[in-house]
C-alpha cells in the first residue's frame, strides 16, 4: 500500500472555480484560507475547521478524503500530499477547484 496515501483537506472554492457554487471572490477565498492556515498552524483542530468551513462534502467527515493513489487527484493536490510526512500539513495549495490546506493522515 506504499503507493496509497490518506489525507484530509479544507477547500475554499470561489466564484468561477471548478464545480463551484460559491459566491466569494478569489481574493476573499485567498484571505479566508490564509486565516484558516494560521489557525491550523496555531494548533486549532483541523477536523473542526474542515467541518465548519470546507466547501467540499468531505468537510462533514472532518475533511477526510480516505485513501487514494497516484493519478486520482489533480496534479497540484497530489504533489503536495505525497510531499508531506504523515501528520504534516501543507501550505495553501491552489487547484482548479479553489484553495486547499492538506493534512496527510496516512
Amino acid at each position: 500500500m506504499s503507493d496509497q496515501v490518506r489525507a484530509s483537506h479544507i477547500l475554499l472554492m470561489y466564484a468561477g472555480s471548478a464545480r463551484s457554487s460559491a459566491t466569494r471572490s478569489k481574493e476573499e477565498a485567498a484571505t479566508q484560507i490564509a486565516q484558516l492556515k494560521a489557525q491550523v498552524d496555531g494548533g486549532a483542530d483541523f477536523a473542526d475547521l474542515a467541518r465548519a468551513h470546507s466547501d467540499c462534502p468531505s468537510g462533514q467527515q472532518g475533511g477526510d478524503l480516505g485513501n487514494f493513489g497516484k493519478g486520482q487527484m489533480v496534479p497540484a493536490f497530489e504533489q503536495a500530499t505525497y510531499a508531506l510526512e504523515v501528520g504534516g500539513t501543507s501550505d495553501v495549495v491552489e487547484t482548479d477547484f479553489g484553495f486547499h490546506i492538506i493534512r496527510r493522515t496516512g
